[in-house]
């Protein structure tokens, strides 16, 4: 897993099993958020009141998912694209940055991926999000992805 702290530096190869969930505290999101006129994608910040900070998203349907995280009160933080994780199989080098982590009182943390429908049905999209998956619950956490 690799982290990128608020100060521009890159924590790489941390040990996905045993980081707790402190190490996202001094964190930003992973990829660079870009806004322009014309834009394809729908990006933006929303102020989250649990995070008493803005939080950013690409989409409409990322922008529900933190609304949604927003008013939960068992919510204690959400990030977005908390951290990449990357692995090697079958000889090639995957990579996966989930959308949100979000931080829970009463449950384990849940890492969400937000993808629209027809995108679901490609095959290259259903094998990243399955690995991701299947590693994100070896640890204990909670994996959910949505669409509409």
């Amino acid at each position: 897993m690799s982290l990128r702290r608020t100060d521009g530096k890159i924590d790489e190869d941390l040990d996905w099993s045993t980081s707790g969930v402190d190490v996202f505290e001094p964190s930003t999101p992973w990829r660079a958020f870009r806004w322009r006129y014309g834009q394809r994608h729908y990006s933006g910040t929303h102020w989250s009141s649990t995070m008493r900070s803005h939080v950013v998203y690409e989409s409409p349907l990322e922008l529900t998912r933190l609304l949604y995280a927003d008013f939960d009160q068992d919510v204690t933080a959400v990030f977005a694209q908390p951290f990449l994780l990357s692995t090697t199989m079958d000889g090639r080098r995957r990579r996966h940055v989930p959308y949100f982590l979000v931080l829970r009182e009463k449950d384990a943390p849940l890492v969400v991926d937000v993808k629209p429908r027809h995108l679901l049905t490609r095959p290259k999209v259903n094998f990243a999000l399955d690995w991701a998956r299947e590693a994100i619950l070896s640890r204990g956490w909670a994996s959910r992805a949505g669409s509409s």
